[in-house]
């Protein structure tokens, strides 16, 4: 199924920006669903469902709606945070925050085709390729409401990071089309967004994604 899912992605432009789009349902200015099945039409290479403010039971039944509806339109669903609710849902891939992915066991890894993990430093970043991580996201590398008066890390956080690595690193926070760009220059495979995926007019944003 990953493998299918994957080819589906060459329908991409050669010169798009690999886009992951990131939820979060209080951004969403219509029905959240409608907006997930916006984003999957729009063909990102992924959607992580990040809801992890959600009690895990109810995480889990509105994981397995978006990954109907992700799976309806050949779209990787990356869930987010609760490994049992994935591993109930037979996800094949979870992000997770560092902390987590060093403290899950072997045996729990392996119930995974991909995991990811998000990072803040290049220390960060060796130790989840080293705990088994496919892909990082690495930010906040723009300034993003989602981290207000915190500062951003910058281009040269992100250079660095990609350079400390050999998984694939994906650019996050204040992401937009007038700077996706400069990311993809600094080394990174791709590129986050969330606010600007859960807006209505998400398709004609994604297109402006480019090199």
């Amino acid at each position: 199924m990953y493998s299918a899912v994957i080819k589906n992605q060459e329908k991409w432009w050669q010169d798009s920006i690999k886009i992951r789009c990131i939820t979060n349902r209080h951004l969403s200015k219509q029905d959240y669903f409608e907006q997930i099945k916006q984003i999957a039409q729009a063909q990102p290479e992924a959607v992580i469902v990040r809801e992890k403010d959600l009690p895990e039971p109810e995480y889990e039944r509105l994981a397995k709606k978006v990954m109907q509806i992700c799976t309806g339109y050949q779209v990787p669903c990356i869930l987010h945070t609760y490994t049992r609710a994935a591993i109930r849902l037979e996800a094949f891939a979870i992000h997770l925050p560092l902390v987590q992915l060093l403290a899950l066991p072997e045996r729990e890894k392996q119930r995974f085709t991909v995991l990811g993990a998000s990072v803040h430093s290049i220390k960060e970043a060796k130790q989840a390729q080293e705990a088994g991580a496919g892909y990082l996201t690495a930010g906040h590398v723009y300034p993003t409401d989602c981290k207000k008066g915190v500062p951003a890390r910058g281009l040269d956080f992100l250079r660095e990071v990609c350079a400390a690595v050999d998984i694939p690193v994906y650019a996050l926070g204040g992401i937009c089309a007038g700077n996706a760009a400069a990311c993809i220059r600094a080394g990174a495979a791709g590129v986050c967004i969330m606010s600007e995926c859960m807006r209505t007019d998400v398709g004609q944003r994604m297109q402006g994604y480019r090199l």
